[in-house]
């Protein structure tokens, strides 16, 4: 395990989410001062990616691995960061060294941000009828197998969560 690189990545991990609560704050300052420490951590994923490729379990650790996953998620304003994450990130699942439930979320998460339908539901678009609705999804009465196949919830069920 690359121990270095899996503190840098869970510390990564723990500022975004002390910073969390700033990406809807009322205070701009706070909302921008959350937007460049996720585009730090995006350039900072980059780089990782060019030297180490993605993050895997075996590599980082499983709290370091999703550490990596959160990064990318988190930089919707960098579609090259998120595309190359999703690439890197599918191979790693292929190979069975990262989870296909982050992935899928990655993957929808992208697919949304580039203004495409997602694959398995977990993007959700607003409260419609007191209840999350999903962005557009392809195939949507297949979204629950596609969903299962990863170890994702039915979304009725996901989503019950939250009420």
């Amino acid at each position: 395990m690359i121990k270095k690189l899996a503190d840098e990545l869970t510390a990564m991990a723990a500022a975004d989410h002390a910073a969390s609560p700033m990406a809807n704050s009322d205070d701009f300052a706070e909302q921008l001062e959350r937007r460049r420490l996720t585009a730090r951590h995006a350039d900072r994923l980059t780089e990782i990616l060019d030297e180490h490729g993605w993050p895997t379990v075996p590599a980082v650790g499983a709290d370091a691995a999703r550490a990596a996953w959160l990064i990318a998620q988190h930089a919707d304003r960098q579609l090259d960061v998120q595309r190359r994450a999703v690439a890197l990130m599918g191979e790693a699942v292929a190979a069975g060294e990262a989870d296909a439930a982050q992935y899928a979320f990655l993957r929808d998460r992208t697919l949304v941000n580039e203004g495409r339908e997602q694959v398995h539901g977990t993007q959700i678009a607003g409260i419609r009828d007191d209840g999350p609705v999903p962005w557009p999804c392809v195939e949507p009465e297949r979204m629950d197998e596609r969903r299962a196949e990863v170890g994702i919830p039915p979304f009725e069920e996901y989503i019950a969560r939250f009420s």
